[in-house]
């Protein structure tokens, strides 16, 4: 998901979308899910240099990657879209100067219980051996910058330092996802569960697990046939329900939870074995996938009105 704030940021954007033949790309690509740039000149009936220019402007603005891969000719230039949702926000929210803001490393969860396939890996090495949940309680596991599992639940203490006296009136998790099957699958469909303090909040129905093209940021001694993207989510609950990119999946509200300063937090991503797509959880985080970012939880707050 790409994530505009204001039409002056997207301001790009809208340039390199304002063309009938880059909108065209993009639907080709979503279709195909990649294509060489041979192929989408033809496709267009166009030259490369003409492609290459459009691409570039796709590129700049965060809809079009472009990877290289070997072949038997040489390598060749391979573009995919690797955005699922643009959210645009046309009107400026105002702005609250009381919000607490937190990373947790994705290794860092309180609780677990998980079934193979799975693992735990650092930007630099892999924890352990793959598909034994032991590892999962091993003290490298503070360590991890992603982690993978076909169905069960891990469960994340949130830091709750926002100053004394004070409610939480909004929470915003931003994380990237995607679904876990055995090597790769961009159409593996899994439903993935969120919970807060064990109240469930909603789900999201990750459309698979992506290893068309390499992760932006997924280091290169990661194996070309294992997880190497997912997609940003943001999970947004306030006073008037819970969203996921700003779509609302259920009415369970901030309200409900009567937060304060003092309250513990656990957040808790589950693929529950009666879900109707067990397809897997991999969690990504600073190092890899397509964002280089932890889980990141935004906290508003407000004065106890007493």
């Amino acid at each position: 998901m790409l994530h505009i704030k204001s039409l002056d940021e997207g301001l790009e954007l809208f340039k390199a979308l304002g063309s009938d033949i880059r909108v065209e790309i993009i639907k080709i690509l979503l279709n195909e899910n990649s294509m060489n740039m041979n192929e989408l000149a033809s496709r267009l009936n166009i030259t490369n240099g003409a492609l290459t220019s459009h691409i570039k402007k796709l590129e700049e603005c965060g809809v079009v990657t472009v990877s290289s891969e070997a072949s038997g000719h040489g390598n060749q230039k391979v573009c995919s879209v690797h955005l699922d949702k643009i959210l645009i926000e046309l009107q400026d929210k105002p702005k609250n100067e009381n919000i607490y803001t937190t990373d947790i490393k994705v290794g860092l969860f309180s609780d677990y219980s998980v079934y193979p396939t799975c693992g735990l890996a650092t930007s630099t090495r892999l924890i352990g051996e793959v598909d034994d949940t032991r590892y999962f309680a091993h003290p490298d596991r503070y360590e991890a910058d992603i982690l993978w599992f076909t169905k069960g639940y891990v469960e994340y203490a949130i830091p709750n330092f926002v100053p004394a006296n004070q409610k939480i009136d909004e929470i915003c998790v931003s994380l990237e996802l995607s679904s876990e099957a055995p090597g790769v699958n961009n159409v593996w469909p899994s439903d993935i569960y969120f919970y807060l303090n064990d109240v469930l909040l909603g789900t999201w129905t990750s459309p698979g697990d992506f290893g068309d093209v390499k992760g932006i940021f997924t280091p290169d001694w990661w194996f070309p046939n294992w997880n190497q993207y997912g997609l940003l989510k943001m999970l947004v609950i306030n006073h008037k329900g819970t969203y996921i990119d700003g779509l609302q999946i259920s009415e369970a509200s901030i309200d409900q939870f009567n937060i304060t300063s003092k309250s513990q937090l656990k957040l808790k991503l589950e693929v529950p074995d009666n879900a109707e797509h067990v397809g897997g959880l991999t969690i990504f985080g600073r190092g890899f996938g397509n964002y280089n970012q932890d889980i990141n939880v935004k906290m508003a707050y407000s004065p106890i009105e007493m």
